[in-house]
């Protein structure tokens, strides 16, 4: 871990791609999990979910993943911009960056809130429903490019 943060403008290499999809995407989705350090267990975790979205579709998992990534990822939001004493949200776009961690983030996040069943399967069916445009993180999408429509008027705002 560096010592020094990093100078502003400045920006943290992506990581190496992961041994058994060689994807870079991947490897970040594997951080993104990455739990009090136990990375050999977050890629076990995602491998097995892959393993089964690989049974249920027979086909490629890295493109089910892929094209669930890119169904989920936002480009607009909202953001808060306080002018004369009014917090207005304004519309702004996202960049592909933070869209795609944003996205990674909303995955995780509807797989957590799913109960009953072990994670590994509720990732792969999170994946298999952002793939078909369904599920949480997919609706998390419209819902947030609906209330960036519905602001649209304050998009003069943006600076």
């Amino acid at each position: 871990m560096p010592r020094k943060g990093l100078r502003p403008r400045d920006r943290r290499p992506l990581p190496p791609a992961d041994y058994k999809y060689n994807s870079v995407l991947m490897s970040r989705f594997i951080n993104k999990i990455n739990f009090e350090g136990k990375r050999s267990t977050a890629e076990k975790l995602v491998f097995k979910a892959m393993d089964i979205i690989k049974e249920k579709t027979k086909s490629d998992p890295l493109e089910v993943f892929n094209t669930c990534i890119e169904n989920v990822r936002p480009l607009l939001e909202v953001k808060a911009r306080r002018v004369g004493g009014a917090t207005y949200q304004v519309p702004v776009e996202v960049k592909p960056i933070r869209s795609t961690s944003v996205a990674m983030r909303w995955l995780l996040a509807a797989a957590q809130s799913r109960k009953g069943r072990p994670m590994a399967e509720k990732l792969a069916e999170e994946i298999l429903l952002g793939s078909k445009k369904e599920g949480s993180a997919f609706k998390k999408r419209e819902d947030t490019h609906k209330m960036a429509e519905a602001n649209r008027a304050f998009a003069h705002f943006k600076w």
